[in-house]
This record gives C-alpha cells, structure tokens and sequence, in this order.
C-alpha cells in the first residue's frame, strides 16, 4: 500500500484548464489519498507451471458512486522452460516497459516511471508473451509479447499490439535495455484525397525506448531513460496529414545515507508534441524526497513534486506546479 497526504501549494489558477498538471487539483487542494494496494496470491501449480492473481484498489479506479474501486491488475499462467531457457506467459500480465527501469528507480511509491506517468505504454494487457535468455550465460533477454492493446480490459476490436525488449547486464548492477512496440489502430480518412470514398492512411502508434541504470543495491542508484513515441499521420499542418511525434527523458539518481535514510531526486522532461507549430505543451517535472525506514517493510517520505511548462503561444508563461506530500508505504509480507 502507498498513499500520501498532499498540499498544492502553487497551481496557475488562470488555466483552470490547464490539464495533466502534477497531481491534479487545483491550488490549495489538499487531503489523504490512496494511490493504491495490491494484494497479490501466487500458486504454484508444479515445477513447470505457476500462477498470479493481483486485486488493486485506487482512486483512478472509482466506483459509480465514487468510492475506491477494485480490479484485476494480473492474472495469468506461467509456463517454465517451455523451451530451455524460455518461459510462455499466458493472460492479463505485466508488459515490458517498466520491470528493468522501476528496478532501478526502486521508488515506484513515490512516482511511476516517465512512460508510465505519461500514458505511453499500459503497465498491462491481456496477451501471450515469451521471456528468457538469449545467451547461456544470461546476460542478454529477450521478451515479445503480443496483446489486445486494450490494457486490463476485455478485447473489443482486431487491432491488437506488438512489444519487443532486449536486455543486458553484463555484471550484476548496470542493466541496458531496448524496447519497442507496436500499436495497431483502424485507419483514418486522408483530408487532401480526392476520390470518394477518400483514401485511408495508417495511424499507428510506435514506441521506442532506452534505459540504462546502475544499482549498488542498498548503497546508491542512478539511471536514465529516453523514448520516442510517434502516431502516424497523427496530426494535420496546412491540411496534409503527418506523424505526431512526442519525446520524454528521465534521470533519476538515490543514495543511502544508512539502513533508514536516503535521498532521492528525479528529472523528466516530456513533449508530447514535437512539431514546431505545437507550442505551450512541454514540461519539466521533479520530484525531491528523503526515505526514512522506520522498519524494512516501512518507509516514510517526506517529498515534493515540482513541474514547470512552457509558455503558451501567446507568449503568457504558466505558473508551476508544487505539491508538497508525506508518502506512506508498506508492504504485506
């Protein structure tokens, strides 16, 4: 369980518009917020195959009458060593962007990793996926994965998506990964076709992305992370379709001072729109805390999320966002 209790010290109150500010609200906002729990049952069916069965309850997750609500986060079948070195995964499961980067980051209750918290990538899908080594050795992985695209929800369409990851780590503490997916979408009207019906072009998504991290766990960690995200024919200039292209980067670092402190920082900066006629949408986001470890399954942390933006076309620049918090978080076992 991880939750907080907030303060939004500093909001630009004249864009109360202004939407995907660091968290939400407006100025002066304040309260106890469960950002989530998870409560997790794994079974061993035998040597070769095991289970996962994940209930999370959060605020996004809300109920028609508002409470808290419940859904299923994982629930799938493992099947080890299908072939040597190669495990087949089968339902809803985790998808390969975030395993390596979160490891390192190791500070998921204070924030989601940057593709994430911008909603590039599901953390889940319903889908089939292999995952194992490459080499004997296992310094390099790989795993492909194929889903609804839909995330934790029942399939609705054909379209689906497509995830590859390759990881190394040739000693134990630095890890470098790749990853890419791809995701299908219905195609879409060309405004500048002529004929009738007019001609369809594509408007897939395509997601790449790099992580390198180093951890000396218990001691200090640093990584940096970077992707590109492209929609194709995604956005229109002078009325001819063309990619819309978005970028992000993250760099992150912590250090153990002893057994119950520790510092962490973390920059990111997002453009979801690339284009030099997409102005006033960027952003740099940070976020500052100490840990204090009370106990090993407790952690405590005083913290505070800062995210500035670029000016609006008109030239008026935004207000930051600042929200203090006090970020609680155990786990079960």
């Amino acid at each position: 369980m991880f939750g907080d209790y907030f303060y939004n010290v500093s909001r630009d109150t004249g864009l109360s518009s202004f939407a995907n500010v660091v968290n939400g609200g407006k100025k002066d906002f304040n309260g106890v917020q469960l950002r989530r729990i998870n409560f997790t049952y794994d079974y061993d069916i035998s040597e070769s195959f095991t289970t996962r069965f994940r209930l999370e309850a959060d605020q996004a997750a809300n109920t028609s009458d508002g409470k808290i609500g419940v859904f299923v986060k994982d629930a799938y079948l493992q099947w080890k060593n299908i072939f040597k070195g190669s495990d087949f995964i089968f339902g809803i499961q985790p998808t390969p962007a975030f395993e390596a980067s979160e490891g390192v980051w190791d500070n998921r209750f204070l924030e989601k990793t940057i593709l994430d918290l911008r909603g590039v990538v599901a953390t889940r899908d319903l889908a089939i996926a292999l995952r194992g080594r490459i080499d004997s050795e296992g310094l390099f992985k790989y795993w492909l994965v194929i889903g609804n695209g839909s995330g934790t929800r029942p399939e609705t369409d054909k379209y689906k998506r497509f995830y590859a990851h390759i990881q190394y780590s040739p000693i134990k503490q630095f890890t470098a990964t790749l990853y890419a997916d791809l995701r299908t979408r219905p195609e879409i009207n060309d405004p500048a076709s002529t004929s009738n019906p007019p001609a369809t072009v594509t408007n897939n998504d395509l997601t790449y992305a790099v992580f390198l991290g180093y951890q000396e766990r218990g001691s200090y960690s640093a990584g940096v992370e970077g992707f590109l995200n492209s929609r194709q024919n995604g956005t229109i200039n002078n009325g001819e379709l063309k990619d819309r292209k978005g970028i992000g980067l993250s760099a992150f670092a912590s250090y153990n001072f002893s057994k119950e402190f520790a510092a962490v920082g973390r920059f990111d900066y997002y453009d979801p729109n690339t284009d030099s006629d997409s102005k006033g949408d960027s952003r740099n986001w940070f976020i500052f805390g100490l840990n204090y470890k009370p106990d090993n399954k407790v952690t405590i942390s005083p913290n505070v999320i800062i995210e500035t933006y670029e000016s609006i076309p008109n030239g008026r620049s935004i207000d930051a966002s600042v929200t203090p918090r006090i970020t609680f978080f155990y786990t079960f076992l």
